[in-house]
């Protein structure tokens, strides 16, 4: 099946305006985008767009070419092919610190955080491109404010911090890198659910701010309730595209990950 570019979706009062992809030239812009792992290739002409104030979100099962999609936009893994534009420059070839100082703040699965470091040392240096480090201090406070628990836990080692305060910890480093775009890939992995809850509590918060995020996610439930459109991949390959609304009432979209028959 072709993917569709997503249409129009209403955002729920409160938030910020409806941003629809097709009437304005969007932030980020993904067309024909394949790579490859040596001679393996694991995404296969990808292409879709995130407008600005969006969240998108990437769903699939393992080994679909999530993960793969942001890490060739991050600019760690190499595209064999297509190109990729953010605020209209082409950053097809752009090195990841490139990539950073534009805006692309890449949180990746794992979190992957200094142990021994504090959580207030981890937090800063997500700030160390020169746009992020001027406004520090103050978004360093945004972020506590954000996540009390860790302004709680500033001086304590970032390796002792349960699960959940390690996602804040990691969330609030992407944060610090004042983002245009935030890729999230897998925040609510290893989460209770009541963590989850909260994660996705926080990422509604920063939606309502206006953030743009492209969201890699196998709770497919909370984020299509969280995104306006999503792509669906399988082996490499977009499959499926709407709005969010549209692919949860989906047949093939509920059986196949939310594990709902309908009718």
């Amino acid at each position: 099946m072709s993917a569709e570019q997503p249409r129009a979706v209403d955002r729920p009062s409160g938030g910020t305006s409806s941003l629809v992809a097709e009437k304005i030239a969007p932030l980020l812009h993904v067309n024909g985008l394949s790579a490859a792992y040596g001679n393996v290739t694991a995404l296969w002409d990808v292409s879709f767009s995130v407008a600005e104030g969006q969240v998108v979100a990437l769903l699939g099962s393992n080994g679909a070419g999530k993960t793969t999609t942001l890490r060739t936009l991050s600019g760690l893994l190499e595209s064999t092919s297509g190109t990729v534009r953010f605020a209209g420059q082409d950053i097809t070839h752009a090195r990841s610190d490139q990539i950073v100082d534009l805006g692309i703040i890449h949180v990746p699965e794992g979190r992957q955080l200094w142990p021994r470091m504090s959580v207030q040392e981890n937090l800063e240096l997500g700030a160390y491109a020169a746009r992020a480090k001027a406004q520090r201090a103050a978004t360093l406070e945004r972020v506590y404010s954000l996540f009390p628990r860790l302004k709680e836990r500033r001086t304590q080692a970032a390796g002792t911090l349960s699960g959940g305060e390690r996602q804040m910890c990691a969330l609030g480093r992407g944060l610090m890198g004042l983002p245009r775009l935030l890729m999230l890939d897998e925040p609510s992995l290893g989460l209770a659910p009541r963590l989850v809850g909260e994660m996705f509590e926080t990422l509604r918060v920063l939606r309502q701010q206006g953030l743009t995020v492209l969201l890699v996610e196998q709770n497919v439930h909370q984020a299509l309730e969280l995104a306006d459109a999503a792509f669906v991949l399988e082996t490499g390959r977009i499959v499926l595209s709407g709005p969010s609304a549209e692919l949860l009432a989906d047949e093939r979209v509920r059986n196949a990950y939310l594990g709902v028959g309908v009718g």
